[in-house]
């Protein structure tokens, strides 16, 4: 099993905050590469935000993330390795 280190899941969570951006409603795929391990979380979220009143730009800070379907794959060379990965574990640094 693969398990998956708190800086990979600042990798993703990186990532997957760029991806969203300010949409409320989020479909897609996002991957890095973690020393020889290739890795993809492919989700659908609802999102939430909230007025960021710190700026000028009246930016948004995702608030609340709802899952509604996800996985994610580590694989080494062409073969896919069982992962501990958590989504909760996931959103609870993203929105932090």
């Amino acid at each position: 099993m693969y398990t998956i280190s708190h800086q990979l899941y600042l990798e993703i969570s990186e990532r997957l905050m760029s991806a969203i951006g300010s949409r409320e409603f989020y479909s897609g795929s996002v991957s890095c590469v973690c020393g020889d391990v290739d890795c993809k979380l492919t989700c659908t979220l609802i999102v939430s935000h909230t007025a960021n009143d710190d700026t000028e730009q009246k930016a948004t800070k995702i608030s609340k993330i709802v899952p509604i379907w996800w996985e994610f794959h580590t694989v080494i060379g062409s073969q896919e390795i069982i992962n501990d990965f958590s989504l909760s574990e996931l959103c609870n640094i993203a929105l932090n």
